[in-house]
C-alpha cells in the first residue's frame, strides 16, 4: 500500500523552513562558481590542464547554467516547481560526484557541465517556490526575498574560504563532494515543506534551448582556443561564425514559436536592454578579476590554498555587507542609474589598480586596496542594475525578465573569462613557474577587464533612463514573479 505524502508547508514554521531550503539552493548555486577558484592550481597539476584551458573548469559550469536557465524556467512552469527543484538537486549531486572522481580533463569538465545543468533546474524552480509561498503575503515577501538575495554573496564568500580550507587540509575533490550530503538533506526535506504545485500543459522549446547553449559554447570555445590556433586562423573564425549562426537560429526560432523560451517583444520595455548590457559587462569584468586574482595569489605570490582563500575574504565580506546594508539605502536616495554608472567606473578603477601588481609584490600593497575598491564598485552596480531589469517588464513577465537578466550575467561571465584568458595567454601567462611572465599576463587580463567595466558604465550612462528609486529597489520583488533564474550575484 502506498504511503501517504508528507504534509505540505502550510504553517508559518513550515513556510520559513521552506525558505531556508530555497536560500540554501541559492547559496550552493553561487558557491559552486567560487569554491573551485582556490583549488585550480592543484587541479591543474593533477589533471593536466594547460594554463589556457584551466578556465574551462569554470566555463563548463557557467555555459551549461547560463544557457539552460530559460529552459529551466519553462520546465518549472510545465512540470511543477517542486518536482524540478528535486530533479535539479539529483543532477547537481551526480555532477559533483563525477567532478570529484575525475582523473582526466574530459571527466572533470563533464562533471562541471552536469553541475551547471542541475543549477539551471534548481534556480528558477526555487524562485517559483518562493513566490508560491510568499507571493500572496506582501509584508513577508520583501523579507523573504532579502534573505534569498543575501544567500548569493554569502555563497560567494563561503565558496572562496571553504575552497581554501578544503584544498589545504583535505584535497581538491572535496570541493565537489561537499554538495552531495547537502543534496541528500534537501531531497529528504523537500516533500515535507515545499508546496506541491501543479504543472500545466504547454510545449518545450528544446530547439531554442539547444541552439542558445550550443552557440554560447562555440563562442567561448573559439575565444579560449584562439591563442593556440591564432586569431586569424580558419578554425577560430569558423567556430565563431558557427556560434553566431546558432545564436541567430535561436532568435529566429523565438520569433516563430507560439510558446518561445524568450518572447522577443519584451526587449521593447524601457531600460531592459540597458540594464542587461550593464549586467553582462559587469560579469565579463568581475569574473576574470576573481579568477586571475586567485592565480596571482598562488602562482606569483606563492600563497597556499588556505592563505589564498583567506586573502579574498575581505573583498567578499565587503560585498555581502554593502549589498545587504548600504546599496538599498543608496538606491532609495539617489536612484539606480547613478549607482550603476559610478559602480561600474569604480569596478574598472579597481581592475586598473590590480593591473599594477608586481611579480615581487605583497598582499597588503598589491591586492587588498584594489580588491576592496573593486568590491565597492560591484556592490554599488549589481543590485540597482538587477532591480532595473526586473522592474522594466510588465508584471506578468517578471519571471521572463528575471531569466533574461540572469542569463545575461552568466553569458557575460563565460565570454569575459574566455576573452581575458586569451589575453593573459597572449601576454605571457601560458605556463606556471615564471612570476614575471605570469604577472604580465595577469596584468593584461586585469586591464582588459577594466576596459569592459568602463564600457559597461558608459553604456549605462547612455542607455538607462532615470527611473523612480522605489521601482528599481522593489523590482527584485516584483520581477521575481514566476522566477526564471537565480540572482547570480558574485563568484
Amino acid at each position: 500500500m502506498a504511503m501517504p505524502a508528507p504534509p505540505v508547508a502550510s504553517t508559518d514554521s513550515r513556510r520559513w523552513s521552506a525558505l531556508a531550503l530555497i536560500a540554501l539552493a541559492q547559496f550552493i548555486v553561487i558557491m559552486d562558481t567560487s569554491i573551485i577558484g582556490v583549488a585550480l592550481p592543484e587541479m591543474q597539476t593533477d589533471l593536466g590542464f594547460s594554463q589556457e584551458n584551466l578556465s574551462w573548469v569554470f566555463n563548463a559550469y557557467v555555459v551549461a547554467f547560463g544557457g539552460l536557465l530559460l529552459l529551466g524556467g519553462r520546465l518549472s512552469d510545465l512540470l511543477g516547481a517542486r518536482r524540478l527543484f528535486g530533479a535539479g538537486w539529483v543532477v547537481l549531486a551526480a555532477g559533483s560526484l563525477t567532478a570529484g572522481l575525475a582523473g582526466e580533463v574530459w571527466a572533470e569538465l563533464t562533471g562541471r557541465a552536469l553541475q551547471g545543468v542541475g543549477a539551471a533546474l534548481i534556480a528558477p524552480s526555487a524562485l517559483t517556490l518562493l513566490m508560491t509561498l510568499f507571493g500572496s503575503r506582501p509584508q513577508e515577501l520583501g523579507k523573504a526575498f532579502a534573505l534569498y538575495g543575501a544567500a548569493a554573496p554569502a555563497g560567494g564568500t563561503a565558496g572562496v574560504f571553504l575552497g581554501g580550507v578544503i584544498t589545504q587540509y583535505a584535497s581538491w575533490p572535496w570541493v565537489f563532494y561537499i554538495n552531495i550530503p547537502v543534496a541528500l538533506v534537501v531531497l529528504a526535506l523537500t516533500p515535507a515543506v515545499m508546496p506541491p504545485g501543479a504543472g500545466r500543459r504547454g510545449s518545450i522549446d528544446l530547439a531554442g534551448a539547444v541552439t542558445v547553449t550550443a552557440g554560447l559554447a562555440a563562442a567561448v570555445y573559439a575565444v579560449v582556443r584562439a591563442p593556440e590556433t591564432g586569431w586569424g586562423s580558419a578554425e577560430t573564425w569558423l567556430v565563431l561564425l558557427a556560434g553566431a549562426a546558432l545564436i541567430g537560429a535561436f532568435v529566429a526560432i523565438q520569433s516563430r514559436r507560439r510558446e518561445p523560451l524568450m518572447r522577443l517583444g519584451i526587449w521593447r520595455a524601457p531600460n531592459l536592454a540597458g540594464a542587461n548590457i550593464a549586467q553582462l559587462l559587469m560579469a565579463a569584468a568581475w569574473i576574470p578579476m576573481w579568477f586571475f586574482l586567485n592565480l596571482y595569489l598562488q602562482q606569483v605570490l606563492g600563497l597556499g590554498a588556505f592563505a589564498s582563500g583567506s586573502a579574498l575574504l575581505p573583498m567578499t565580506v565587503a560585498i555581502m555587507i554593502m549589498m545587504i546594508v548600504l546599496a538599498p539605502r543608496l538606491i532609495s536616495r539617489f536612484g539606480p542609474k547613478p549607482l550603476v554608472v559610478i559602480g561600474l567606473f569604480a569596478l574598472g578603477a579597481g581592475m586598473f589598480w590590480l593591473s599594477l601588481a608586481r611579480p615581487d609584490g605583497n598582499f597588503l600593497v598589491d591586492v587588498l586596496p584594489a580588491s576592496l575598491l573593486s568590491a565597492v564598485g560591484m556592490s554599488l552596480a549589481f543590485i540597482p542594475s538587477l532591480g532595473t531589469a526586473l522592474s522594466s517588464a510588465r508584471p506578468e513577465e517578471g519571471g521572463l525578465a528575471s531569466g533574461i537578466v540572469n542569463t545575461s550575467y552568466q553569458v557575460g561571465s563565460a565570454l569575459g573569462l574566455a576573452a581575458m584568458t586569451a589575453i593573459a595567454a597572449a601576454h605571457g601567462a601560458r605556463e606556471p613557474g615564471d612570476p614575471v611572465a605570469l604577472t604580465n599576463g595577469f596584468s593584461a587580463a586585469f586591464l582588459g577587464a577594466a576596459a569592459l567595466a568602463v564600457a559597461g558604465g558608459l553604456a549605462a550612462l547612455l542607455t538607462l533612463r532615470t527611473a523612480p528609486a522605489a521601482a528599481a529597489a522593489g523590482g527584485a520583488d516584483g520581477g521575481a514573479d514566476g522566477g526564471d533564474a537565480s540572482e547570480g550575484a558574485t563568484a
